[in-house]
């Protein structure tokens, strides 16, 4: 009997003794695990404190964030050509529709027409700065190679640092200088018209351009760039549809 207790309580001390074990483990474990949260604040802090710049780099699932030397820098992701000539030929699509958008203060008071105006010159003279600092930050000429080297001067377009010449390499939808011409002369129901057509035509070309971006191999992989393309497309698109709605209802059949 007294042997049959002895066994029971040996059993009873190992088990315990196993128990606490591995609740010492358990517990160091834990220890260590809230304790990399604790390190990366401390050291983020000690950092701050030596008034430098704090990177860091979280990890990957169940690891720990890592903290990078101050002097990390950030580098961009590769570009194509396709992206640059992208966003060079649309700076001169949005550069005439801003033109265009100008011309409605002196040819008509259609209340409507002058709103859908002032979003459209506001929205893509603010895109235009977009592209040419994503252009500069990456190096590249904000101009189209060929509009440099055959000397264009861009009248009309309105553009500070812009060039083009009288016969202007259009982009897809670009009102030809015989349909601007037109439409500078307009006045009132006939500029109305003349514009609405124009500037769906215009809406189209940006279409095209973002479709072809898209078409294209290694393009429209840059982030910045995709946002931006896919944006003036569902943004184009609408304008579309509110532009055909105003011919339908504004202006008389014929």
């Amino acid at each position: 009997m007294k042997s049959f207790c002895f066994k029971a309580q040996r059993k009873q001390s190992v088990m315990g003794g196993r128990a606490w074990r591995c609740g010492l483990v358990a517990a160091s474990t834990l220890a260590g695990l809230f304790s990399l949260p604790v390190c990366a604040q401390q050291a983020e802090q000690q950092q701050a404190d030596r008034g430098t710049p704090v990177v860091v780099q979280p990890g990957a699932p169940g690891q720990p964030t890592r903290i990078l030397p101050p002097s990390t820098r950030a580098t961009l992701p590769p570009r194509s050509s396709a992206d640059v000539q992208f966003m060079q030929g649309m700076i001169m699509h949005h550069a005439q529709a801003v033109e265009m958008t100008a011309l409605i203060e002196s040819s008509t008071q259609n209340k409507e027409l002058r709103l859908l105006g002032a979003r459209i010159s506001h929205s893509q003279s603010e895109e235009i700065k977009f592209m040419k600092r994503w252009l500069e930050a990456r190096g590249a000429p904000v101009e189209m190679p060929m509009a440099k080297t055959s000397g264009m001067d861009m009248s009309g377009m309105n553009m500070p640092g812009m060039k083009i010449s009288s016969q202007p390499m259009l982009m897809p939808g670009m009102l030809t200088p015989k349909q601007m011409d037109a439409l500078r002369k307009a006045k009132g129901a006939e500029f109305d018209q003349l514009f609405l057509t124009g500037m769906i035509q215009h809406h189209n070309g940006a279409l095209i351009m973002v479709k072809d971006l898209f078409d294209t191999a290694g393009a429209g992989q840059d982030a910045e760039l995709f946002n931006f393309a896919t944006d003036v497309d569902s943004g184009q698109r609408a304008e579309i549809r509110i532009m055909q709605n105003m011919l339908g209802t504004a202006l008389p059949e014929k």
